[in-house]
């Protein structure tokens, strides 16, 4: 074993599960018993970025995190063998969902992609949702004062993010360093968090995600988008909460208050000065603030 396996293994030490997806292998973590909590990730990052609320929550809860096709110990197949889309993105989520057999309502954990790949599954299913735990991300378009970020313009519009992605893996590099802002990732950690993407085909889903984004009507997706929002007033009875790091390099202030005005009632947190990796930066204060939410509305 070596040093960095044996980092993963204290980091991150859960049971491997796995759903078969038309030969592909969908990996999974499935911890603890109790009422199901679904934690849906982003990119560029993998299950691991949900370790230690699992590690919390799995005491009173059955954890239920994915990796999605092209992350984290998920098959990363080519174009070939599958369709990189936000529609298939949700298919693949509701797949998981319905081979759990879950009898229990849901509470979504959602951060980055997952925000919108999860609220899509739930517009579509919202009777078997009770909660939402929204983790900088967005299930809505591109919010009118929010100019498109020039990284991610370079990153899904021309052969140099092509290299910079997929040959430097500079957008997940980039992430674990500026994803921190009040506690930086040690090098370690870093490490860790770009682990599942080591080479040239295995980080074909880091750029696919960002090529995927819809911007503008007659892009791949866009109507998915709007219909997911449009649906989002399904889960205003709902008990949500929102932890917000403010200095996110894309999900700032602007779509923290996209989500306040969808969801005027929800417990807010922000920090003015986190990162985009919120579970990471504020870490305790974070796990405990999800932890104490489910506790006081369950039931």
């Amino acid at each position: 074993m070596t040093q960095l396996d044996a980092e993963l293994k204290a980091e991150y030490p859960f049971e491997s599960h796995y759903l078969d997806l038309d030969g592909l292998k969908y990996h999974y973590l499935d911890e603890g018993s109790g009422p199901p909590v679904v934690m849906v990730h982003g990119n560029p990052s993998w299950s691991f970025y949900y370790r230690n609320l699992v590690k919390r929550l799995s005491r009173n809860h059955r954890c239920i995190v994915p990796d999605h096709i092209g992350c984290g110990f998920s098959d990363k197949p080519g174009d070939d063998r599958y369709d990189y889309t936000l529609e298939r993105r949700v298919a693949d989520l509701g797949r998981l969902i319905d081979s759990l057999e879950l009898e229990e309502k849901i509470t979504l954990v959602v951060h980055d992609w997952g925000g919108m790949i999860a609220m899509a599954w739930a517009v579509r299913n919202p009777q078997r949702v009770a909660r939402l735990v929204i983790l900088n991300t967005a299930a809505f378009h591109l919010p009118k004062a929010k100019p498109f970020p020039m990284a991610l313009k370079i990153c899904r519009d021309t052969f140099l993010g092509t290299l910079l992605v997929r040959g430097l893996n500079a957008f997940a590099v980039g992430a674990a360093l500026v994803g921190c802002k009040v506690n930086p990732m040690p090098a370690e950690m870093r490490r860790l968090f770009c682990l599942p993407y080591d080479s040239w085909q295995n980080r074909i889903a880091t750029l696919r995600f960002v090529q995927d984004i819809p911007l503008a009507p007659g892009d791949r997706g866009f109507d998915l988008v709007s219909a997911t929002d449009e649906g989002l007033r399904l889960f205003r009875p709902l008990p949500v909460l929102i932890l917000w790091g403010e200095e996110d390099f894309v999900f700032d202030s602007h779509f923290l208050r996209e989500w306040q005005v969808r969801f005027p009632n929800a417990e807010v947190h922000s920090w003015r000065n986190g990162g985009h990796y919120i579970l990471e930066d504020m870490k305790d204060e974070a796990v405990t603030l999800i932890a104490a939410f489910l506790e006081r509305t369950e039931g």
